[in-house]
């Protein structure tokens, strides 16, 4: 009988991981107080596909995808890394790092009802009930934006932050099957790499409009941390915690990231969280682990990172 693992390096770089993805909101709130947002998209996903695509080249000993499945991840990649990041940057440019950690931790409810959609997972009454939570939770936190901002720009960043989560939710499915075959570091190339030249073609015209001169060491900063940290960095994190911990105990430190993201979002950016957005977040809590607390049926085991790594 296997002794229960002791908390280790694994365990760490968990804890990094989740710390990075907590504050990576108020970064990137901070790094489009100036920058253009969709400018700053374009450069920090680009910076972490040039990464990605250098570290796929250097894993030799791990063969690539074949051809057709390259195909189809880049496909994937424009779902996944190219409309989810457009959604998520529309709505942080509009509504507050708390709210958008909140909606965003609420995503496996959405990763769970397209799969059972889709045949690849079927869930006992108890897991409906999480999500059920879950959904309501994340009801009262878009519901608490309509008297933060005079025009509603709150609530419409918040619908953009919950429209990006499904379609983060509906590549985490549709990427199963992959992930079975493929290394973690070229699925993550791969997909970047058309997420990033979508995301460059809508930045382009913002690109060529903006004077580098103007923009300070903080938001080239910014750009770095969102690029290299919460899309490198705890990416790999991630998957070597999956690897040497299992999926289940390395999800349940991503469910650390919306803790996190309040507390620096209040610290950080003086965002005090309201009393409909910590009921929010704790039906949101609630919903998740009692999710994980089932036994669900998947048809094969879905494997794919918590929604907070592609902030």
């Amino acid at each position: 009988m296997s002794s229960r693992p002791k908390f280790g390096a694994t365990d760490a770089g968990l804890l990094l991981m989740a710390l990075i993805w907590g504050v990576n909101y108020s970064v990137v709130k901070t790094g489009i107080r100036t920058l253009e947002p969709i400018a700053f998209n374009g450069l920090r996903v680009t910076l972490a596909a040039s990464v990605l695509a250098v570290l796929s080249v250097v894993i030799r000993k791990h063969p690539w995808p074949a051809r057709r499945d390259v195909g189809h991840l880049l496909l994937l990649g424009l779902i996944g890394n190219g409309l989810y990041q457009m959604f998520f940057i529309l709505g942080m440019a509009r509504t507050r790092a708390g709210i958008a950690a909140l909606i965003v931790a609420a995503g496996p409810a959405y990763v769970a009802i397209i799969s059972h959609l889709m045949g690849r997972e079927r869930l006992p009454g108890r897991a409906w009930a999480g999500i059920a939570l879950q959904l309501l939770g994340v009801a009262c936190v878009v519901g608490s934006t309509q008297g933060l901002e005079a025009d509603n720009s709150a609530m419409l960043g918040a619908l953009y932050i919950a429209c990006g989560s499904l379609m983060w939710a509906l590549f985490s499915v549709l990427l199963q099957p992959y992930t079975q075959r493929a290394h973690p570091v070229h699925l993550s190339a791969i997909t970047m790499a058309s997420g990033a030249t979508f995301l460059l073609a809508l930045a382009s015209p913002a690109l060529r409009a903006l004077d580098l001169s103007t923009v300070k060491p903080v938001e080239w900063g910014a750009v770095a941390y969102a690029g290299l940290g919460a899309l490198v960095v705890a990416y790999l994190l991630f998957y070597r915690g999956v690897r040497v911990l299992g999926p289940t105990r390395t999800a349940m430190y991503g469910n650390l990231q919306p803790i996190i993201a309040l507390a620096v979002a209040w610290l950080m950016l003086s965002e005090r969280p309201t009393g409909w957005q910590l009921l929010g977040a704790a039906l949101i809590m609630g919903g998740l682990l009692l999710s994980r607390s089932t036994s669900s049926r998947p048809v094969p085991t879905l494997v794919t990172p918590p929604t907070g790594i592609r902030t």
